[in-house]
Protein backbone atom coordinates (compact mmCIF):
# COMPACT_ATOMS: atom_id res chain seq x y z
CA UNK A 1 0.00 0.00 0.00
CA UNK A 2 1.47 3.33 -1.07
CA UNK A 3 1.63 6.36 1.21
CA UNK A 4 0.75 9.97 0.42
CA UNK A 5 2.05 12.71 2.70
CA UNK A 6 -0.21 15.80 2.71
CA UNK A 7 0.52 19.33 3.88
CA UNK A 8 -2.51 21.54 4.45
CA UNK A 9 -4.55 18.39 4.93
CA UNK A 10 -7.12 20.02 7.22
CA UNK A 11 -8.17 22.59 4.61
CA UNK A 12 -11.12 22.43 2.22
CA UNK A 13 -9.29 20.46 -0.49
CA UNK A 14 -7.13 18.51 1.96
CA UNK A 15 -10.05 17.00 3.86
CA UNK A 16 -11.83 15.88 0.71
CA UNK A 17 -8.64 14.64 -0.93
CA UNK A 18 -7.81 12.53 2.12
CA UNK A 19 -11.15 10.73 1.75
CA UNK A 20 -10.59 10.21 -1.98
CA UNK A 21 -7.08 8.79 -1.41
CA UNK A 22 -8.22 6.39 1.31
CA UNK A 23 -11.09 5.17 -0.87
CA UNK A 24 -8.50 4.39 -3.57
CA UNK A 25 -6.41 2.29 -1.19
CA UNK A 26 -3.69 4.77 -0.21
CA UNK A 27 -2.33 5.35 3.27
CA UNK A 28 -2.35 9.03 4.18
CA UNK A 29 -0.11 10.98 6.54
CA UNK A 30 -1.28 14.53 7.30
CA UNK A 31 1.36 16.95 8.53
CA UNK A 32 0.04 19.18 11.31
CA UNK A 33 1.32 21.59 13.96
CA UNK A 34 -0.71 19.87 16.69
CA UNK A 35 -1.76 16.25 16.89
CA UNK A 36 -5.55 15.83 17.17
CA UNK A 37 -6.93 14.74 20.54
CA UNK A 38 -8.71 11.79 18.95
CA UNK A 39 -6.39 9.12 17.66
CA UNK A 40 -6.69 8.52 13.93
CA UNK A 41 -7.18 5.00 12.64
CA UNK A 42 -5.17 3.54 9.78
CA UNK A 43 -4.95 4.18 6.88
CA UNK A 44 -4.89 7.79 8.17
CA UNK A 45 -2.38 9.14 10.64
CA UNK A 46 -0.92 12.49 11.63
CA UNK A 47 2.69 13.67 11.95
CA UNK A 48 4.16 16.87 13.35
CA UNK A 49 5.90 19.68 11.55
CA UNK A 50 6.66 23.25 12.55
CA UNK A 51 7.13 25.67 9.68
CA UNK A 52 8.51 28.50 11.82
CA UNK A 53 11.04 26.25 13.54
CA UNK A 54 11.68 24.35 10.27
CA UNK A 55 11.23 20.93 11.88
CA UNK A 56 9.47 17.94 10.34
CA UNK A 57 8.80 14.31 11.31
CA UNK A 58 11.62 12.31 9.72
CA UNK A 59 9.60 9.08 9.60
CA UNK A 60 6.81 10.81 7.65
CA UNK A 61 9.33 11.75 4.96
CA UNK A 62 10.83 8.26 4.91
CA UNK A 63 7.44 6.57 4.52
CA UNK A 64 6.07 8.83 1.77
CA UNK A 65 5.79 7.60 -1.80
CA UNK A 66 4.12 10.84 -2.88
CA UNK A 67 3.68 14.31 -1.40
CA UNK A 68 0.72 16.63 -1.92
CA UNK A 69 1.63 20.17 -0.90
CA UNK A 70 -1.44 22.28 -0.07
CA UNK A 71 -0.13 24.35 2.84
CA UNK A 72 -0.60 28.11 2.83
CA UNK A 73 -2.56 30.81 4.65
CA UNK A 74 -6.12 31.24 3.32
CA UNK A 75 -6.06 34.10 0.81
CA UNK A 76 -9.70 35.07 1.33
CA UNK A 77 -9.97 34.66 5.10
CA UNK A 78 -8.90 38.16 6.19
CA UNK A 79 -8.40 41.66 4.79
CA UNK A 80 -5.14 42.13 2.97
CA UNK A 81 -3.22 44.23 5.46
CA UNK A 82 0.52 44.46 5.00
CA UNK A 83 0.98 41.89 7.75
CA UNK A 84 -1.58 39.51 6.26
CA UNK A 85 -0.02 39.71 2.81
CA UNK A 86 3.34 38.83 4.34
CA UNK A 87 1.72 35.82 6.06
CA UNK A 88 0.15 34.65 2.79
CA UNK A 89 3.52 34.69 1.02
CA UNK A 90 5.73 33.41 3.85
CA UNK A 91 3.43 30.51 4.73
CA UNK A 92 3.89 29.18 1.21
CA UNK A 93 7.61 29.81 0.81
CA UNK A 94 8.60 28.55 4.25
CA UNK A 95 6.49 25.39 4.02
CA UNK A 96 8.08 24.56 0.67
CA UNK A 97 11.52 25.18 2.14
CA UNK A 98 10.77 22.80 5.01
CA UNK A 99 9.68 20.04 2.63
CA UNK A 100 12.81 20.46 0.54
CA UNK A 101 14.95 20.44 3.69
CA UNK A 102 13.28 17.23 4.89
CA UNK A 103 13.74 15.53 1.52
CA UNK A 104 17.35 16.67 1.20
CA UNK A 105 18.45 15.67 4.69
CA UNK A 106 16.75 12.28 4.75
CA UNK A 107 16.80 9.35 2.43
CA UNK A 108 13.42 9.10 0.74
CA UNK A 109 11.47 7.15 -1.85
CA UNK A 110 9.24 10.02 -3.02
CA UNK A 111 8.29 9.59 -6.66
CA UNK A 112 6.34 12.79 -7.19
CA UNK A 113 5.33 15.98 -5.44
CA UNK A 114 2.08 17.65 -6.44
CA UNK A 115 1.87 21.26 -5.34
CA UNK A 116 -1.06 23.62 -5.22
CA UNK A 117 -0.95 27.00 -6.91
CA UNK A 118 -3.76 29.25 -8.10
CA UNK A 119 -5.15 30.96 -11.18
CA UNK A 120 -4.24 34.16 -9.36
CA UNK A 121 -1.08 33.62 -11.44
CA UNK A 122 -2.96 35.24 -14.33
CA UNK A 123 -4.09 38.80 -14.77
CA UNK A 124 -7.39 40.25 -15.88
CA UNK A 125 -9.11 39.42 -19.15
CA UNK A 126 -8.28 42.16 -21.70
CA UNK A 127 -11.93 42.04 -22.70
CA UNK A 128 -15.04 39.95 -22.15
CA UNK A 129 -15.35 37.46 -23.69
CA UNK A 130 -11.61 36.84 -23.79
CA UNK A 131 -10.72 35.42 -27.23
CA UNK A 132 -7.49 33.96 -25.80
CA UNK A 133 -8.11 32.35 -22.39
CA UNK A 134 -5.04 32.13 -20.19
CA UNK A 135 -2.76 29.11 -20.65
CA UNK A 136 0.08 27.69 -18.58
CA UNK A 137 2.82 29.41 -20.60
CA UNK A 138 1.42 32.90 -19.94
CA UNK A 139 3.59 35.03 -17.60
CA UNK A 140 2.50 35.83 -14.03
CA UNK A 141 0.48 38.95 -13.38
CA UNK A 142 2.28 41.86 -11.73
CA UNK A 143 -0.32 42.22 -8.96
CA UNK A 144 -0.18 40.73 -5.48
CA UNK A 145 -1.65 37.32 -6.33
CA UNK A 146 0.42 36.95 -9.48
CA UNK A 147 3.57 37.79 -7.53
CA UNK A 148 2.55 35.41 -4.75
CA UNK A 149 1.91 32.52 -7.13
CA UNK A 150 5.27 33.08 -8.82
CA UNK A 151 7.11 32.95 -5.48
CA UNK A 152 4.98 29.94 -4.45
CA UNK A 153 5.81 27.92 -7.55
CA UNK A 154 9.48 28.94 -7.52
CA UNK A 155 9.77 27.87 -3.87
CA UNK A 156 8.96 24.23 -4.63
CA UNK A 157 10.93 23.94 -7.89
CA UNK A 158 14.15 22.68 -6.17
CA UNK A 159 12.52 19.24 -5.70
CA UNK A 160 13.16 18.58 -9.38
CA UNK A 161 16.90 18.63 -8.54
CA UNK A 162 16.22 15.69 -6.20
CA UNK A 163 14.92 13.61 -9.12
CA UNK A 164 11.32 14.02 -7.94
CA UNK A 165 8.61 14.60 -10.53
CA UNK A 166 6.85 17.92 -9.88
CA UNK A 167 3.27 18.74 -10.87
CA UNK A 168 1.70 22.12 -10.09
CA UNK A 169 -2.08 22.59 -10.16
CA UNK A 170 -3.16 26.20 -10.65
CA UNK A 171 -6.54 25.93 -9.03
CA UNK A 172 -9.63 27.97 -9.83
CA UNK A 173 -12.58 28.72 -7.54
CA UNK A 174 -13.36 25.43 -5.82
CA UNK A 175 -17.07 24.67 -5.45
CA UNK A 176 -17.76 22.61 -2.34
CA UNK A 177 -20.47 22.47 0.32
CA UNK A 178 -18.06 22.58 3.25
CA UNK A 179 -16.81 26.13 2.71
CA UNK A 180 -15.01 28.39 0.30
CA UNK A 181 -16.59 30.53 -2.39
CA UNK A 182 -19.82 28.53 -2.68
CA UNK A 183 -20.60 29.03 1.01
CA UNK A 184 -20.16 32.78 0.55
CA UNK A 185 -22.56 32.84 -2.41
CA UNK A 186 -25.11 30.71 -0.56
CA UNK A 187 -25.48 32.98 2.46
CA UNK A 188 -27.67 35.70 0.88
CA UNK A 189 -29.55 33.10 -1.17
CA UNK A 190 -30.81 31.48 2.05
CA UNK A 191 -32.66 34.75 2.62
CA UNK A 192 -33.97 34.87 -0.95
CA UNK A 193 -31.38 37.31 -2.30
CA UNK A 194 -29.12 36.59 -5.26
CA UNK A 195 -26.29 39.07 -4.80
CA UNK A 196 -24.55 39.75 -8.12
CA UNK A 197 -21.10 41.27 -7.58
CA UNK A 198 -20.49 44.50 -9.45
CA UNK A 199 -21.90 44.30 -12.97
CA UNK A 200 -21.77 40.50 -12.81
CA UNK A 201 -19.99 40.20 -16.15
CA UNK A 202 -16.65 39.09 -14.70
CA UNK A 203 -15.74 35.55 -15.70
CA UNK A 204 -15.17 33.01 -12.94
CA UNK A 205 -13.01 29.98 -13.69
CA UNK A 206 -14.26 27.33 -11.27
CA UNK A 207 -13.90 23.61 -10.51
CA UNK A 208 -16.01 21.08 -8.56
CA UNK A 209 -14.21 19.75 -5.47
CA UNK A 210 -14.51 16.16 -6.74
CA UNK A 211 -12.70 17.11 -9.95
CA UNK A 212 -9.83 18.85 -8.16
CA UNK A 213 -9.40 15.81 -5.93
CA UNK A 214 -9.46 13.45 -8.90
CA UNK A 215 -6.95 15.70 -10.64
CA UNK A 216 -4.55 15.30 -7.71
CA UNK A 217 -5.01 11.53 -7.99
CA UNK A 218 -4.27 11.70 -11.70
CA UNK A 219 -1.13 13.73 -11.00
CA UNK A 220 0.00 11.07 -8.54
CA UNK A 221 -0.69 8.10 -10.79
CA UNK A 222 0.14 9.40 -14.28
CA UNK A 223 3.89 9.66 -14.69
CA UNK A 224 3.49 11.62 -17.93
CA UNK A 225 2.18 14.61 -15.96
CA UNK A 226 4.74 17.21 -14.96
CA UNK A 227 4.91 20.99 -14.67
CA UNK A 228 1.95 23.38 -14.31
CA UNK A 229 -1.66 22.61 -15.22
CA UNK A 230 -4.74 24.79 -14.96
CA UNK A 231 -7.20 23.08 -12.60
CA UNK A 232 -10.42 24.64 -13.85
CA UNK A 233 -13.56 23.26 -15.49
CA UNK A 234 -13.92 23.53 -19.28
CA UNK A 235 -16.77 26.04 -19.15
CA UNK A 236 -16.13 29.14 -17.02
CA UNK A 237 -19.14 31.36 -16.35
CA UNK A 238 -19.91 34.94 -15.39
CA UNK A 239 -20.57 35.90 -11.81
CA UNK A 240 -24.16 36.66 -12.77
CA UNK A 241 -24.65 33.21 -14.33
CA UNK A 242 -23.27 31.44 -11.28
CA UNK A 243 -25.28 33.51 -8.81
CA UNK A 244 -28.59 33.16 -10.62
CA UNK A 245 -28.23 29.44 -11.27
CA UNK A 246 -27.39 28.86 -7.62
CA UNK A 247 -30.41 30.90 -6.52
CA UNK A 248 -32.73 29.10 -8.94
CA UNK A 249 -31.48 25.70 -7.80
CA UNK A 250 -31.86 26.56 -4.12
CA UNK A 251 -35.02 28.66 -4.21
CA UNK A 252 -36.83 27.97 -7.45
CA UNK A 253 -38.68 31.21 -8.27
CA UNK A 254 -38.60 32.52 -4.70
CA UNK A 255 -35.67 34.92 -4.84
CA UNK A 256 -34.82 38.40 -6.03
CA UNK A 257 -31.58 39.47 -7.67
CA UNK A 258 -29.63 42.61 -6.85
CA UNK A 259 -26.26 44.03 -7.85
CA UNK A 260 -23.74 44.72 -5.09
CA UNK A 261 -21.93 47.92 -6.18
CA UNK A 262 -18.17 47.80 -6.49
CA UNK A 263 -17.63 50.61 -4.00
CA UNK A 264 -19.44 48.60 -1.30
CA UNK A 265 -17.20 45.62 -1.98
CA UNK A 266 -14.15 47.86 -1.79
CA UNK A 267 -15.32 49.20 1.57
CA UNK A 268 -15.95 45.71 2.91
CA UNK A 269 -12.98 43.88 1.45
CA UNK A 270 -10.34 46.51 0.76
CA UNK A 271 -7.71 45.52 -1.80
CA UNK A 272 -9.18 42.02 -2.05
CA UNK A 273 -12.21 43.51 -3.83
CA UNK A 274 -10.13 43.87 -7.01
CA UNK A 275 -9.85 40.08 -7.18
CA UNK A 276 -13.55 39.58 -6.51
CA UNK A 277 -14.41 41.85 -9.42
CA UNK A 278 -11.63 40.63 -11.72
CA UNK A 279 -12.53 38.63 -14.80
CA UNK A 280 -10.14 35.74 -15.50
CA UNK A 281 -10.90 33.21 -18.23
CA UNK A 282 -8.60 30.21 -17.86
CA UNK A 283 -8.12 27.34 -20.32
CA UNK A 284 -7.91 23.69 -19.21
CA UNK A 285 -6.92 22.18 -22.57
CA UNK A 286 -3.50 21.02 -21.31
CA UNK A 287 -4.88 18.74 -18.58
CA UNK A 288 -7.63 17.45 -20.88
CA UNK A 289 -5.12 16.58 -23.61
CA UNK A 290 -3.12 14.71 -20.95
CA UNK A 291 -6.15 12.45 -20.52
CA UNK A 292 -8.15 13.97 -17.68
CA UNK A 293 -11.94 13.71 -18.12
CA UNK A 294 -14.04 16.06 -16.02
CA UNK A 295 -16.84 14.58 -13.94
CA UNK A 296 -18.48 18.01 -13.78
CA UNK A 297 -17.62 20.02 -16.92
CA UNK A 298 -20.62 22.37 -16.60
CA UNK A 299 -21.74 24.68 -13.82
CA UNK A 300 -25.28 23.32 -13.97
CA UNK A 301 -24.10 19.79 -13.27
CA UNK A 302 -21.74 20.91 -10.51
CA UNK A 303 -24.30 23.07 -8.69
CA UNK A 304 -27.08 20.51 -9.02
CA UNK A 305 -24.81 17.82 -7.58
CA UNK A 306 -23.68 19.94 -4.63
CA UNK A 307 -27.15 21.21 -3.72
CA UNK A 308 -28.55 17.66 -3.99
CA UNK A 309 -25.80 16.37 -1.68
CA UNK A 310 -26.49 19.15 0.82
Amino acid sequence: MQTVLITGGTGLIGRQLTRHLISKGYQVIVLTRELPTEKANPPLRYALWDIEQQTIDKDAILQADYIVHLAGANVGEKRWTKKRKEEIVSSRIQSSALLIKGLTENGNKVRALISASAIGWYGEDPRIPNPHPFVETDPPDEGFLGHTCKLWEDSIQPVTGLDIRLVILRTGLVLDNSGGVLAAFKKPVYFGLAGILGNGKQIMSWIHVDDICQMYLAAIEQENLHGPYNAVAPKPVSNKELTLHLAKTMKGKFYVSAHVPGFLLETALGEMSTEVLKSTTVCCDKIRKAGYNFKFPTLEGAIDDLIKKK
